[in-house]
């Protein structure tokens, strides 16, 4: 096994960089890595329903999805990822959370840490969630990847990952809220994630037999950027890719209760009901033009609603009023 040394906290680049040594290198790998602020979802799930989309907005916090299944985390300066990826001869047999998450076990218990499973994927102590798991097979290859909170701003994390306020009817992954806690809290040893984080290299490095070290080559770089360019910061990938839904909110139109109903299908709205006791029949079929068949997430529905600006402001309504009752 060698590690790869990337050194980048963007979390498009870094999502991208896991595919990249996953699908186009042979060697066995491991990673450990930091993500600026940033909410990732899982390959299954709805964006809609999963992310507080006015907190993530204020914030410039940016949603993204990953290859991986399993649920939604938030990444932060104060949480260490890990990512092992190996080659196996049984696909059938070759996601296993227990063989993976034993080195995190075995190096927690060095101080007086009793690590558990908390649920499937999930590790805990005390009952704590600390770390969540998931894995993707590809072809012969298989990544297993998870987050350690080690001072994580938790307050943000759970204001980034706060069920939406709509109600939304579809079948996608939902994740499962845990109680959490930060590592160093329970480590007063170790002052900082950078330490955190050297002791661990080391205790994999013995665990894995690592002998080398290597870094993206040229033709790995150009690679990553144009899968970060094409899929991790295409709203396609991060908010199309889910199944259809049916997403309901109440809000307030011109001080009055307003009810929005969407259809969704691949993203994409292809129905759209608003009823409230003021509003003109002409605005909300003028809203109903604009935004059927256009798709579901805050960039589109930003832009689309620039256009229907004028018309509101006639009928006495705020555009950023619509935009929060639409995400």
């Amino acid at each position: 096994m060698n590690y790869l040394d990337k050194q980048n906290t963007d979390p498009w680049f870094n999502l991208a960089a896991e595919e990249v040594a996953l699908k186009s290198s042979s060697d066995d790998i491991l990673m450990l890595w930091e993500n600026q602020p940033s909410v990732e979802l899982g390959k299954h799930q709805n964006a809609m329903a999963e992310v507080n989309h006015p907190f993530v907005l204020e914030h410039q916090i940016p949603v993204i999805r990953r290859i991986s299944g399993g649920g939604t985390v938030y990444h932060d300066h104060g949480n260490l990822n890990f990512s092992v990826i190996t080659t196996v001869e049984n696909r059938e047999r070759s996601i296993d959370f227990h063989q993976f998450a034993e080195p995190i076990i075995l190096f927690l218990k060095q101080f007086g840490l009793e690590v558990a499973f908390h649920g499937k994927t999930n590790l805990a102590v005390n009952g704590k969630k600390f770390s969540g798991n998931a894995a993707h097979v590809f072809k012969n290859r298989v990544l297993h990847h998870g987050t350690l909170l080690f001072n994580t701003d938790l307050n943000q994390l759970e204001q980034s990952i706060r069920p939406a306020e709509a109600a939304i009817r579809d079948k996608s992954i939902k994740s499962v809220r845990s109680e959490i806690i930060n590592l160093q809290t329970l480590l007063p040893g170790i002052p900082a994630l950078s330490e955190f984080q050297l002791q661990f290299k080391q205790f994999l490095f013995d665990y894995f037999s690592i002998t080398q070290s290597r870094t993206f080559s040229k033709g790995e770089l150009t690679e990553i950027q144009q899968l970060v360019d094409e899929k991790y910061k295409n709203p396609d990938w991060n908010y199309g890719y889910s199944p259809a839904y049916q997403f309901n909110k109440s809000g307030k139109l011109l001080g009055r209760k307003a009810e929005l109903t969407l259809e969704v299908k691949k993203g994409i709205i292809v129905d759209l009901q608003l009823q409230s006791a003021l509003l003109p029949k002409h605005l909300i079929q003028s809203i109903q033009h604009q935004l059927i068949n256009k798709p579901h997430h805050p960039q589109a529905m930003n832009t689309n609603i620039q256009f229907l600006e004028p018309q509101l402001q006639t009928d006495g309504i705020t555009a950023s009023a619509l935009f929060n009752l639409l995400i």
